[in-house]
């Protein structure tokens, strides 16, 4: 079993950052491919970043230029730096873990995920 923790979530005014971190348990955190998603009340789980265990990233077009996907594999952790924060990017953000060969944009493309940390953005 994977066990994952997010932090650093909190509330921010627009136009502020924040840094979120996600530790990952286990000793094969570095063959995991890892992606960050979010979810709004009332919404659908939606795919934010993703980056492979090659360094390789993804960014759904909402958070590009933005947002920062990055990994630290001695301290099994993933970061989302999140910069130029809007208030449309409030939601929970969940970290996960990927294994299997699904798409990373796609919840279903991911196999374990963290409890969520929320961020909420005032205007």
């Amino acid at each position: 079993q994977v066990h994952l923790v997010e932090s650093g979530g909190g509330s921010v005014q627009a136009g502020g950052s924040l840094r979120l971190s996600c530790e990952v348990s286990g000793r094969t955190f570095r063959s995991y491919d890892m992606g960050w998603f979010r979810q709004a009340p009332g919404q659908e789980r939606e795919f934010s970043a993703a980056i492979r265990r090659s360094g390789v990233t993804y960014y759904a077009d909402s958070v590009k230029g933005r947002f920062t996907i990055s990994r630290d594999n001695a301290k099994n952790t993933v970061y989302l730096q999140m910069n130029s924060l809007k208030p449309e990017d409030t939601a929970g953000y969940y970290c996960a873990v990927k294994r299997n060969s699904g798409s990373y944009c796609s919840p279903s493309g991911y196999d374990y995920w963290g409890q969520g940390t929320q961020v909420t953005v005032s205007s």
